[in-house]
């Protein structure tokens, strides 16, 4: 009889979660020495059968994490009849769910795989948004998702992280009369970029409370009415320019703005990414 402990660990997707569960387990008997022979993106009977077959010849057990019912049926049946070991990695916690939570589970299988990719996007998003926030790189402009411009305390930056958050690439550029707006921003595709715009009132109140949190006197220029008006008149020629929409964040909040500009978007063509 072969000695060698050997088992199959069968998935309709990658395996990973089984592959750690055996490792576990294995761990705990004499140092942790089996062969684990990896089957993964099982989706067929067929390949159920050959790993049984595998299994029985090679006197091993098979750890499996398989969610299509049809599938599982029938590798617990041939498994019994054939008289090898299968052991279900993931149904009676999934049962536990149903029962206690009173929900039905998807039964698709590659579900965390897309978590993950989803986690990564969004991580990678969030990364963007830092890198290519207040118009720090240009190169930022013609990688984004989404572009925003607008002059300074227009929430560019908390829209670009909570966009990024929902997994888009998002940069932002601000509008300043003394400094000409990179060439970059005239040539984004109009599907891409929204101007932010707000009432100079609202825009006053922010700045004067923005710098008495800095400790700076309220009279400065940056929150002056007069600077202001000339500020936003700059920025929304700008805006004509380019041929972007443009929304008046004046009393919106974060989410409501960032809604916004994904409706707008979609409707232009940017694909949502939830």
């Amino acid at each position: 009889m072969n000695k060698k402990k050997i088992v199959y660990v069968v998935s309709d997707s990658v395996g990973e979660t089984a592959e750690l569960i055996v490792k576990a387990v294995a761990s705990q008997f004499n140092g942790g020495h089996v062969e684990i022979r990896q089957v993964s993106y099982v989706e067929s009977s067929e390949d159920v059968k050959n790993v049984i077959v595998a299994s029985k010849y090679s006197n091993a057990i098979i750890a499996y994490t398989i969610v299509i019912p049809s599938l599982k049926e029938y590798l617990d049946r041939k498994a019994r009849e054939e008289g090898v070991i299968a052991v279900d990695l993931m149904n009676p916690l999934m049962e536990a769910f149903v029962e206690k939570f009173n929900e039905t589970p998807k039964y698709e299988p590659k579900l965390m795989r897309k978590l993950d990719d989803d986690y990564f996007r969004r991580v990678e998003a969030i990364e963007f948004a830092v890198k290519y926030d207040d118009g720090r790189d240009l190169r930022g402009i013609t990688r984004a998702d989404i572009v925003l411009i607008g002059v300074s305390r227009t929430s560019k930056t908390p829209l670009s992280m909570y966009l990024a958050h929902k997994g888009f690439k998002v940069a932002n550029v601000p509008l300043v009369p003394e400094i000409t707006p990179p060439n970059e921003v005239f040539h984004i595709p109009r599907n891409k970029c929204v101007g932010l715009v707000i009432t100079p009132d609202k825009l006053n109140e922010i700045r004067k409370e923005r710098l008495k949190n800095l400790g700076l006197t309220t009279q400065a220029n940056y929150a002056n009415l007069e600077r202001i008006l000339e500020e936003l008149d700059y920025a929304e020629n700008i805006m004509r320019r380019i041929g972007c929409p443009v929304i008046d964040v004046s009393n919106k909040a974060v989410e409501e703005t960032a809604e916004l500009i994904l409706t707008i978007l979609k409707k232009k063509g940017v694909g949502h990414h939830e």
